[in-house]
């Protein structure tokens, strides 16, 4: 969902940046100023180095306080994660939209960092909706291809 409105929104902004799975490509700490270095590179259109996390939030605030951006955070777990990548409101651009995927509903409450209105609880698939996603991903097509029907229903029972 958050890649989809990344597509359709971003040519709306003067830079955007969709940072996809955050918790597993922030395991070091040196792995969060990757991240901030990737963000400011692609929102800002040019290859931006920092080498510290200090750094990047410095240059985070800096360069981007007066752009409108559309910054994705995908599957975020540690709210040391937001505090080094989206901070707070004022490092954006006014009508700037920061969009965050997570598992963990308290990474977004905590420190009242977002309020309950702004959360959006995705609906859990149903089987034929997790087996259809399955095996478009799969196969190309939205059933299984001959003799996978056991392998879809294991894979789409073992995500659930």
């Amino acid at each position: 969902i958050a890649k989809a409105i990344y597509n359709l929104m971003a040519s709306r902004f003067e830079g955007s940046c969709f940072l996809e799975n955050v918790r597993e490509n922030s395991k070091q700490k040196s792995d969060l100023v990757k991240l901030q270095n990737t963000l400011l590179s692609k929102i800002l259109g040019d290859t931006v180095k920092v080498d510290s996390v200090d750094e990047g939030i410095t240059v985070i605030k800096k360069r981007l306080c007066s752009k409108k951006v559309l910054l994705i955070l995908d599957d975020v777990d540690k709210e040391n994660q937001l505090d080094k990548l989206a901070g707070k409101v004022d490092w954006f651009g006014l009508g700037s939209r920061i969009i965050i995927t997570t598992r963990d509903r308290k990474v977004l409450t905590n420190r009242g960092r977002v309020v309950d209105d702004l959360i959006y609880k995705v609906k859990e698939l149903d089987w034929d909706e997790a087996s259809e996603l399955f095996c478009w991903n799969a196969f190309q097509r939205n059933q299984p291809t001959d003799g996978f029907l056991e392998v879809t229903k294991h894979a789409t029972h073992y995500a659930g």
